[in-house]
């Protein structure tokens, strides 16, 4: 009866909204869905690279995508002084481009053929150079350091109404047009040869995977900085579930990426009462020893 007073009172007079109503309607419940849809589209971005790249050792976050997009919004930031979610949104989705592309070059030279190994091993080096840049941008800044420190982790709470206005609907835009893609994936991973006498344009349908993929993690990126890991591990969950067709495990990758972040969160906001774990190193404890394991597993399965 107390929480509908208080709606009711906030309803009538909002200046009377009590100080724990203001703290739940503008801290969290921003909160919590900017790690639902920031978690859908990471888990989504995943479930698409690893499904273009045929490797379940990709993620965005790995293979450098995140944190190209997180190069793009502190150069953004460093440079105009503009923190805008509309505007780091466009500047992330171009970082993020910028870096997908030099990965899948850098993971081609020398090669006839994509290797999953080489994919992952020139995403982790273009990803710590990227990283170093963004630091050394954040670094050079004593002022903004405290305020953009969060772009070298990924974190939830920074967020507010701004960032939810353009989070959701450019999330539910980009997850649409992954499902729409996953009958074209499913065939893409047959074989390129396949899918082209069943009729699919595969040039055409990696480029768009890869837009979308920049997109989703460009709009996550932007909203709570780079956060690794959750796309490796939301497919290979989704996949033990449902198998490998992509029409399910897209829609169940959206949701179990929501459901991890949300977890991650309230893990860090409980295990360092009454401060808190970001996102971003809660994920990483978790995270990389599984990574390790299916690098382990899959140096076995070639050998």
């Amino acid at each position: 009866m107390g929480n509908l007073s208080n709606i009711l009172a906030a309803v009538h007079d909002p200046l009377s909204v009590n100080a724990d109503f203001r703290v739940i309607s503008e801290q969290r419940i921003p909160r919590t869905l900017i790690a639902v849809f920031v978690g859908a589209a990471i888990g989504v971005a995943g479930a698409l690279i690893q499904g273009h790249t045929r490797n379940p050792l990709a993620d965005p976050g790995i293979v450098g995508v995140s944190a190209g997009a997180a190069l793009g919004v502190v150069a953004f930031t460093a440079f105009t002084g503009i923190a805008s979610m509309a505007f780091t949104s466009i500047a992330a989705f171009l970082g993020a481009i910028g870096a997908t592309v030099l990965v899948f070059v850098l993971a081609n030279v020398g090669a006839g053929q994509l290797n999953p190994m080489t994919l992952v091993l020139s995403g982790a080096a273009l990803s710590a150079v990227l990283s170093a840049f963004t630091t050394s941008l954040i670094l050079s800044d004593a002022g903004a350091l405290e305020r953009m420190r969060f772009w070298t982790i990924g974190a939830v709470n920074k967020g507010n109404l701004e960032t939810l206005y353009v989070l959701i609907p450019a999330t539910i835009i980009g997850i649409t047009i992954a499902f729409l893609m996953a009958p074209q994936l499913n065939l893409l991973n047959l074989g390129d040869d396949v899918a082209q006498s069943l009729g699919v344009d595969a040039a055409r349908a990696r480029v768009t995977g890869i837009a979308v993929i920049a997109f989703l993690a460009a709009v996550a990126t932007a909203a709570a900085g780079p956060i690794s890991f959750l796309g490796l591990l939301t497919p290979q969950i989704a996949r033990s579930i449902c198998g490998v067709d992509y029409r399910w495990v897209l829609p169940y990758a959206a949701v179990i990426g929501a459901a991890l972040l949300l977890v991650a969160d309230m893990v860090g906001r409980v295990v360092a009462k009454p401060g808190e774990i970001e996102v971003g190193i809660v994920l990483a404890f978790v995270g990389a020893p599984v990574f390790l394991y299916l690098l382990w597993r899959n140096r076995v399965v070639q050998l």
